[in-house]
């Protein structure tokens, strides 16, 4: 493993040690509206604060982008993206689907991902060239073809609700046309069945870089496609993201097209 994933590998294990800790104690938790259906809890800053202090030990020149705390640290090449937390909602009501989600670019570049599901003790890596592994075994995207025969992923609006009718013409068209489609709530763990093969496709639309980042390279590790729905790799920016299996992916993306808002971004 690279010495910076294992950094990296350090800091998500820190921060699941405060959030098992905190998940034996639901009832005591102080939770906050950042906006409607957007929650905070003080485990998402003590997870997050857990993370920083690890990289910034380990790495002190570099920056970070964090959920919870923004942007800090220097104007470097390398930048931290960090979501302590991802899953907030499921967490506050003890639904085991949430993750910690690191993720470290190069000039905007993505280099080395983590996704670590503390319920499972789901460790999946990446790092760019050296492919995607879940608890040290490689893992691949899913060798399904067919869109019929598809499992997705998908994440509802939740915070801002101007695309919902096109969302979910989206969703009705691909429930027809799939095996199913599954909305667990929390993208990075979505992005990361994709690339273990659990999930044939995903896409959402809104997303925050923190929620994607490392789920991104994940899927691009192990053989899969990503964009933004324009078909290009936008993702990170216009918060919009499509991916799955090369021959899903194909068949995906001109559907989510075809209901596109004019004014959404790709």
């Amino acid at each position: 493993m690279h010495p910076t994933l294992n950094i990296a590998v350090k800091a998500a294990r820190r921060a699941a040690t405060v959030i098992n800790r905190a998940s034996t104690q639901l009832d005591l938790l102080t939770v906050h509206a950042k906006s409607p259906n957007d929650f905070v809890t003080e485990v998402d800053r003590a997870a997050e604060q857990a993370i920083i202090e690890v990289l910034h030990d380990a790495y002190p020149g570099h920056g970070i982008l964090a959920e919870e705390s923004g942007e800090s640290g220097p104007e470097s090449e390398f930048n931290w993206i960090i979501d302590p937390l991802d899953g907030t909602t499921n967490f506050i009501h003890g639904f085991p689907q949430y993750a910690i989600s690191i993720a470290q670019t190069k000039n905007g570049v993505l280099e080395h991902a983590v996704v670590y599901d503390p319920i499972a003790n789901e460790l999946f890596t990446a790092s760019r060239g050296s492919g995607a592994f879940l608890n040290d075994r490689r893992i691949r995207v899913s060798r399904r073809t067919r869109l019929n025969d598809a499992l997705l992923g998908t994440g509802f609006p939740f915070r801002q609700f101007d695309n919902v009718d096109a969302y979910l013409a989206m969703f009705k068209e691909l429930t027809q046309k799939t095996a199913g489609i599954r909305r667990p709530g929390a993208a990075a763990l979505d992005l990361a069945y994709v690339a273990a093969g659990r999930l044939d496709g995903f896409w959402e639309m809104g997303l925050s870089p923190w929620d994607m980042a490392a789920g991104v390279l994940l899927i691009q590790e192990a053989g899969g496609l990503v964009s933004d729905l324009s078909g290009e790799a936008n993702f990170l920016t216009t918060g919009n993201v499509v991916a799955g299996t090369p021959k899903i992916f194909g068949q995906l993306l001109p559907i989510i097209q075809s209901y596109r808002p004019a004014n959404m971004q790709a």
